[in-house]
């Protein structure tokens, strides 16, 4: 009997440490697959930098992984060698001048790294944070690197891209891919396609969605199209980066009331021009974009949001202000307040 009892005993403990061995390979497996996520990801994602390097000819892997953390361009060496292990480019990277980001992940540097350092045939092209479609599509027809209406044309084919990337799937029907074209620099062969382009600047922004906008975005209440167009607008109002998520919180203050946005920015999209200063008559265009006339967020996004101005869309200040007018000091900022009469008295003195 005594025996049993003590075969039992024996029993129960081992399980016990075989329960807590698990937990503990669990955890483990956890902790590295977060460092190796964190480690194989961008270096600075928010205000990426463009950095020139060469790699030498005859570079082993240990030393373009020493050159790359050297230049900030990766977190970790060990975990650059072990990606590189893993893809089987050992022997594989090329030497050569190179442009990389700090934004860039490992994927990217290593792709860029396989295919060889920069030549003739690249374009480098900074898209700015605010840039309307049609503003993109003229920077890059000056740059000689595709036809402005066929890029322009190319955009309004939203099925040709969305099977592969489905966040463009609440776009709606008879719209284009303005405010999806990630504002960033890039690096283009000339010989690439209007199509290609386009895919290559969707594919930045899918790389900025699925790490730092998904989980938030579908926090929100609101569907990605609607968190875009209202990033977009956060872009075009916000002159100071601290004032963009006060910016967006105003915005969700009067979309909970259902009260007008009454947005300049959305007024100058349905005009098709930047005015210094709207008339009175311009406030009454007729467009699905003029927010005096319409309530709501406008249709679709009105420009091309940075990180910031996303981040914001979905983080958006608990403040309880329902206006903001420009200082007339230029200093960018707003002066922020809660009630039509407290708005009034704050133009009067700006």
């Amino acid at each position: 009997m005594a025996e049993s009892l003590k075969n039992k005993n024996r029993k129960k403990n081992t399980n016990k440490r075989l329960i807590i061995c698990s937990i503990i390979i669990i955890l483990c497996l956890v902790t590295m697959k977060i460092f190796y996520d964190k480690a194989s990801g961008p270096v600075s994602l928010y205000n990426p930098k463009d950095i020139d390097i060469e790699i030498p000819s005859g570079s082993s892997t240990t030393k373009i992984a020493n050159i790359l953390k050297e230049n900030g361009l990766v977190n970790n060496k060990l975990v650059f060698k072990c990606k590189v292990k893993i893809e089987k480019l050992d022997g594989k990277l090329k030497a050569g001048n190179y442009i990389f980001s700090t934004g860039m992940n490992l994927e990217e540097i290593l792709s860029k790294l396989s295919s060889g350092g920069k030549d003739g045939n690249v374009v480098k092209v900074t898209i700015p944070e605010g840039f309307e479609l049609k503003q993109i599509a003229y920077r890059l027809d000056e740059l000689g690197l595709v036809d402005e209406k066929k890029f322009l044309e190319v955009s309004k084919d939203i099925s040709k891209f969305s099977d592969k990337y489905t966040f463009l799937n609440t776009i709606p029907k008879g719209y284009n891919l303005e405010g999806y074209l990630f504002p960033d620099t890039y690096e283009i062969d000339i010989n690439a396609s209007e199509e290609e382009i386009i895919e290559i600047m969707l594919s930045r922004f899918e790389q900025f969605y699925e790490s730092d906008l998904k989980n938030k975005a579908e926090k929100s209440g609101l569907d990605l199209n609607k968190i875009i167009t209202l990033a977009s607008i956060v872009e075009r109002e916000a002159r100071v980066d601290k004032e963009r998520s006060i910016i967006a919180g105003v915005i969700y203050n009067r979309l909970k009331i259902d009260m007008p946005l009454q947005v300049d920015a959305t007024v100058q999209y349905a005009l098709g021009e930047r005015k210094e200063r709207l008339l009175y008559k311009d406030l009454k265009i007729e467009s699905p974009y003029n927010t005096y006339l319409h309530k709501g967020l406008p249709p679709a996004p009105i420009a091309s949001p940075g990180a910031k101005s996303l981040i914001a869309a979905v983080n958006p200040s608990d403040v309880d202000y329902l206006y903001y007018v420009l200082k007339n000091d230029g200093s960018g900022e707003h002066i922020f307040t809660k009630t039509y009469e407290e708005h009034l008295e704050a133009q009067s003195k700006k």
